[in-house]
């Protein structure tokens, strides 16, 4: 199931659209080659639209955001949307700052995104104004045991955004409302590469680019890529690596990854 989502999105090679924040740029491109898709970065207001209207997803990512971009990503949005092209959004930071909270709610009245991907603090923000974000990362007080109740959290959460929920953490949870994939592929390591989020969030895109057909399985297969794809990282590390050596390898397993290592290797269940 899981992995002839990476199959059609190596058939296809989806050019996909990033307004990415400039410290991921270049690993977000790279990381999209590896998958089989094709990364276009263009970020000013003056051409998003035009870029947007020619690829086949769209990734919207608030890292380092700007304000003088805002219009152009807003366009960009109502313009992937009128085309019937699929727009993730990546909230970072959003309740660090109001200009982030702020910017996050604009696109939310906007744009219908058809996947959202965040840590629990930001999809808290976006979706009830309540989250504890600690600049781009997850306050502790957010990480939480609770399955049961985080996944009765997320279905709501999902259900008054409208959109296919991706809340990554130590479990990592996919849902659009309805069912929610549980998945517990990922490695410690991947939180000390600065990108694996904003990664994660256009493989996403590339992913829902290829499988319109089955957004919520294409969400899932997306993240458990990216967590398995962690692990055999982890693998291949040796005593004196650090997380530089560990983000190549981690993209070089996108890159050798094939639908059946997918299927065999993604650690999930279905609540």
């Amino acid at each position: 199931m899981l992995g002839e989502c990476l199959v059609r999105v190596r058939q296809k090679a989806p050019l996909i659209h990033c307004i990415n924040n400039y410290v991921t740029a270049n690993d977000v491109a790279n990381l999209l080659l590896a998958c089989g898709a094709r990364p276009a970065m263009a970020d000013d207001p003056a051409e998003t639209a035009e870029i947007t209207a020619i690829s086949a997803g769209f990734c919207l990512n608030l890292g380092t955001l700007d304000s003088r971009k805002v219009p152009g990503m807003l366009e960009s949005g109502k313009t992937a949307n009128r085309l019937g092209i699929p727009a993730v959004l990546d909230p970072v930071g959003a309740g660090s700052s109001r200009l982030r909270t702020q910017t996050a709610h604009s696109l939310l009245e906007s744009v219908r995104f058809a996947a959202i991907r965040g840590n629990i603090s930001e999809i808290r923000t976006i979706a009830f104004g309540n989250g504890h974000t600690q600049g781009v990362d997850a306050a502790a007080a957010d990480v939480s045991d609770k399955l049961d109740a985080a996944i009765l959290s997320a279905k709501e959460q999902a259900k008054k955004l409208g959109t296919i929920l991706a809340i990554t953490g130590t479990v990592d949870l996919v849902t659009d409302g309805q069912r929610c994939f549980v998945i517990r592929n990922g490695r410690p390591e991947m939180s000390r590469i600065t990108g694996t989020g904003c990664q994660l969030s256009a493989l996403t895109a590339a992913f829902l680019a290829a499988n319109p057909e089955s957004p919520l399985q294409a969400a899932a297969a997306a993240v458990c890529t990216m967590g398995l794809a962690g692990e055999l990282a982890a693998k291949r590390m040796k005593p004196e690596d650090g997380n530089i050596a560990c983000r190549g390898y981690l993209i070089d397993a996108v890159y050798n990854m094939t639908g059946e290592m997918l299927e065999k290797g993604a650690n999930f269940e279905i609540r």
